[in-house]
């Protein structure tokens, strides 16, 4: 059993600061139940539980956020204020003017504090800015709604309190940059089957389901180094129960370890990311069949057979999932085979192609079709636009070319491997 100073020690190590948070993912019910019984643990003076908890749901926050701008503007907050509230940020009519009055370009160059003057037309009584910047680094702004420019002791907590601001800006990045080491160490080490998988994966805060994994590449244009660093950013944006994922940056793969055994949420999942994606940017997935957390070396393969896939599928293509492609996979684990020379240059399918080439018959082709037929010539005939005698007739002459020998169970399953492998239509 753990002594308790261990285990705090452990919480303590352990203790999760970020205010990378998507405020549009629901918390799930069960957790909010659990937290508020783990709440109701503290110590209470002479029990007399004081406590009282109120969990704001749904619908329910976007009314709160009505009453929360209703009494701003019953407290003197200008229209732009409230809008800002109710939108959670700031309107993008609002932001188009900022940037005509030159705010952001201010922002970027000069650590001064900036007054913008007042403007009916959208609402805003007047503001204050100024930047909260590390070294050369822009981090934000703190903004204070005035009707004139401060001055004096005023203007001077402005500029203190926005340096304060940056420090803990500061210390929330460089808590969100351990989390992403600790985190892709111990993602990788599940992928490559170099720890104890469960323990890794209580550490990781991932539950006792079944997992897929995620295979990723990004790039713009010929650039990829930037790309994936940046969907590696966002993938990893947010802690706990705001990111159902664990991922790790492995060489130039973003891996992610997902929940859930169905491929539509792992898809989902992927179009969120490509979402968070300037527009530009080019993503491509692959995902693994659904996997035990002993079993996620497999399932890395896996993710990149399917990554793979999009060498030779069209542009935009959903993500494959290898429980649904696992055929497509198989062939083109042949056409690899194929590509590194292994293909036979001797046997009925190499020698009716030289044919083919040499005096543009369409003996191949004939071939694939009766065997996708399973040997109807009418069927076959279908299939490649001539009539069935036409395709009894060509097999007459390909037997003169080459020992087909179609009676032969064995020999038709290689040709239509051979075939699989090396065809590219």
């Amino acid at each position: 059993m753990t002594e308790p100073l261990e285990a705090f020690e452990e919480l303590a190590r352990r203790r999760r600061t970020s205010l990378l948070m998507d405020r549009e993912r629901a918390v799930p019910e069960e957790l909010v139940d659990r937290l508020l019984r783990v709440s109701t643990l503290a110590p209470n003076h002479k029990r007399t539980w004081p406590w009282r908890f109120a969990v704001v749901t749904g619908d329910a926050r976007e009314r709160l956020g009505e009453l929360v701008s209703d009494y701003e503007a019953r407290s003197g907050a200008d229209p732009a204020r409230v809008a800002t509230i109710v939108e959670r940020q700031a309107p993008k009519q609002l932001r188009a003017f900022f940037d005509g009055r030159g705010v952001y370009t201010h922002l970027a160059a000069s650590d001064e504090p900036l007054f913008v003057t007042r403007d009916a037309d959208h609402g805003m009584t007047g503001r204050m800015v100024v930047a909260v910047r590390s070294g050369r680094d822009l981090m934000g702004s703190v903004w204070v709604e005035c009707r004139a420019p401060l001055d004096g002791a005023a203007l001077t907590a402005l500029a203190d309190g926005a340096r304060t601001v940056a420090l803990h800006l500061l210390r929330s990045r460089a808590s969100a940059d351990l989390e992403r080491q600790v985190e892709s160490e111990l993602v990788i080490r599940l992928l490559e089957g170099t720890a104890d998988a469960a323990t890794a994966a209580s550490r990781l805060g991932l539950p006792h389901t079944l997992l897929r994994v995620i295979a990723v590449q990004a790039f713009i244009g010929a650039e990829r180094d930037a790309a994936l660093l940046l969907a590696f950013e966002r993938a990893t944006t947010g802690f706990g129960w705001s990111r159902p994922g664990r991922s790790a940056l492995a060489g130039n793969t973003v891996y992610t370890l997902l929940p859930g055994d169905q491929s539509a949420t792992a898809r989902k999942w992927v179009a969120g990311l490509q979402a968070a994606l300037p527009e530009r940017m080019t993503l491509l997935a692959g995902i693994s069949g659904p996997a035990e957390v002993a079993d996620l070396v497999a399932a890395r393969h896996e993710a990149d057979e399917c990554l793979a896939l999009h060498e030779v599928w069209p542009p935009g293509a959903t993500p494959p999932a290898y429980d649904e492609s696992w055929d497509d996979i198989l062939l083109q684990r042949l056409r690899s085979a194929a590509r590194s020379g292994r293909s036979p240059n001797r046997g009925p399918v190499a020698e009716l192609r030289r044919h083919d080439r040499a005096q543009g018959t369409d003996y191949v082709p004939t071939l694939r079709a009766w065997l996708e037929a399973q040997g109807d010539p009418a069927e076959a005939g279908n299939r490649l636009g001539v009539h069935e005698n036409t395709v009894r007739y060509r097999l007459r002459k390909m037997a003169e070319i080459t020992n087909l020998q179609l009676d032969d169970a064995k020999k038709r399953l290689a040709m239509m491997i051979e075939l699989a492998a090396t065809d590219t239509d």
